[in-house]
């Protein structure tokens, strides 16, 4: 069964800015664009090296229970601009009905202009299993057993 997403418009942003959509029939997100507040629509968001800001889309969300919604950066920005997403995959929950915004940080070397409307995230509609956690005594042995960080090897 496919999920139903249900989409509402902040007041104020453009109703001409595209829904999320998947751009090719085999994509696993469905591109998000900026919808930037009327009055940084014609010059855009400027984010410097280093910078961080949360870009909004101008949508909010009902994403049916059992289901979440994660947040991914675009790799043609990421590879091209240096401009990725902060946490990711950021996570909305199905609970949360605020505005939908992307923090999204400039890690190249130069300014990077986000122009309205322009796709600048992936949401990846995914099916949520919440767990029952209890305290133990102990914990089952494993082969790695406390190996962390890189204990597995380069390969």
């Amino acid at each position: 069964m496919t999920p139903l997403i249900r989409v509402t418009r902040d007041a104020g942003s453009d109703p001409a800015i595209d829904l999320p959509r998947y751009e090719t029939a085999g994509a696993a997100g469905a591109d998000v664009r900026a919808n930037l507040p009327e009055t940084k629509r014609r010059e855009g968001l400027v984010l410097l090296p280093g910078e961080r800001s949360i870009v909004p889309t101008g949508l909010r969300v009902e994403i049916p229970q059992g289901y979440e919604i994660q947040v991914r950066p675009r790799s043609g920005l990421a590879a091209k601009h240096g401009v990725t997403l902060v946490n990711t995959p950021g996570t909305i929950d199905s609970d949360y009905r605020g505005p939908l915004g992307v923090l999204m940080i400039n890690l190249g070397a130069d300014p990077f202009t986000v122009i309205h409307g322009e796709r600048i995230a992936q949401l990846v509609v995914a099916p949520v299993v919440q767990a029952d956690f209890t305290a133990t005594e102990a914990l089952t042995q494993t082969a790695r057993g406390t190996g962390g960080f890189g204990s597995t090897g380069r390969d």
